[in-house]
Order: C-alpha cells, then structure tokens, then sequence
C-alpha cells in the first residue's frame, strides 16, 4: 500500500458471506463428526496399517474407549453414532467442494490465500513467528491481511487435511471400495485409511483448539462479530 492509499481505520468489512456460512456450518458439522467417529471407534479402539487388523494382530495403537461424554450419542451405541457420522459426512464433503468452487470464482483464494512473493522470504516468516510468539497480533492495514503462518495453516486445512479426511472415509466404506477400489491402493490398504482418518482427526481438533486460542488473544468480541456479521473493528496502529 503507497502513501497514497488511505489507511484503514474504524469498523470496516472484512469476511464474505459465503466464508461466515461455511465457517458456522463447519463447526456443527466437525463437533458431529468428531464426537460420533470417537463412538465409532469405541467399538474397536485399535489402529494397524495395511489392509488388515483384528483383535490378534499387532496393532501400532491401542487406546481405551473414549469416555461417554465425549461421544454422540454420549453413552456406547455404535449404530447412533454411524448414523450421526454418515449423515454429516455427506453435507461435509459437498460443503467444502461448493466452498472451493466458491472461492476460487470469487478469488477469495487468490486474493486473500495465495502466498506472495515477499510472504516466503525467510526473514518474513521468521518476523511472524516472532510475532506469534510474543503473541503480537497485527494493527492497522495489517490486520485486514492474513499473515504467512495464517495462510499456510488455512491452505492446509482446506486443501490437504479436509479432502484427506474425506477420502480416507470414502476409503473405509465397502461400497466405495467396489466403486473405487484405487482408493485402497492410494493409501495402501483400509486399516491405513482408518489409522490416517484417526491422525487427521485430530491434527484437526489441534488447530481448532490453537484457532479458539488465538481467538481469545486477540479479542474475542471483535472476532467473533466479524465472523457472524462480517464487520471487524480495525486495531489501531502501534505508535
């Protein structure tokens, strides 16, 4: 931004409509997936890799059963909690396509997602991981803008761990095992779909806690509004 270009102040507006709708309808959708895939793995709290696993083979983990609370329905009922996860898996997967679709036709990837030249200069990267660390949330201009570690992290999680989840669920399912059957092949069998859907799943409840995290730091209300009406009040600068 020149001299020229007037500074941004004030309450200005900040999220598109179509990021606030996939970002609310996310939330309820992974709370049901996640609570309802810890149901379903209660029936078997094993984990192999390959295209094998019972209760005598070796397995590379092997947990207790996640307690009621945490699960959908909150008590053991292994046929609710696939009906809860098959019914969110669909509107998930085609949610996330429609937003991809969405965004890109929007340019809400290119413009606001999209690394820049300057963003991957080591000493850039290196600043912001700084700044994250002695928590030191942008002002200003730069505040409208998403930082190299923001993007990285979004560019991930839309375009690499959510279709990974995806097609790791579709790898699971017997039908698309017929349908598909390169899917078994791409991640070398079902037992290593199931223990990589596990892995995601949780990379996923990682960013989310670090997400709410940083939320709260940096200003909870501002945040939040910004997110449900797409207004944002815009930090001033440091002095």
């Amino acid at each position: 931004m020149d001299s020229q270009t007037p500074k941004a102040t004030g309450t200005v507006k900040r999220h598109r409509l179509s990021t606030r709708l996939w970002h609310w309808l996310n939330a309820a959708l992974l709370y049901t997936l996640f609570t309802s895939g810890l149901g379903i793995f209660n029936a078997h709290p094993r984990l192999y890799w390959g295209h094998y696993g019972a209760n005598f083979d070796a397995a590379w983990l092997e947990l207790d059963r996640f307690p009621g609370w945490l699960t959908l329905p909150a008590l053991y009922n292994l046929a609710m909690s696939r009906h809860w996860h098959l019914t969110a898996a669909p509107i998930f997967a085609f949610a996330l396509l429609f937003y991809m679709l969405w965004s890109l036709a929007n340019r809400h990837i290119v413009r606001d997602l999209a690394f820049r030249r300057d963003d991957l200069a080591p000493r850039h990267i290196w600043q912001d991981i700084k700044d994250h660390a002695r928590l030191r949330f942008p002002t200003g201009d730069a505040a409208l803008r998403y930082n190299v570690l923001q993007k990285a992290s979004y560019i991930g999680v839309i375009f690499i761990l959510l279709p990974l989840i995806i097609l790791t669920g579709l790898t699971m399912a017997p039908g698309m095992n017929a349908a598909w059957p390169w899917l078994v092949d791409l991640f070398g069998g079902r037992q290593s779909a199931r223990s990589l859907h596990f892995i995601a799943a949780f990379a996923l409840v990682a960013f989310f806690l670090v997400h709410i995290l940083m939320v709260l730091l940096a200003g909870p209300v501002n945040e939040v509004r910004s997110m449900i009406t797409g207004r944002y009040r815009v930090p001033e600068e440091r002095p």
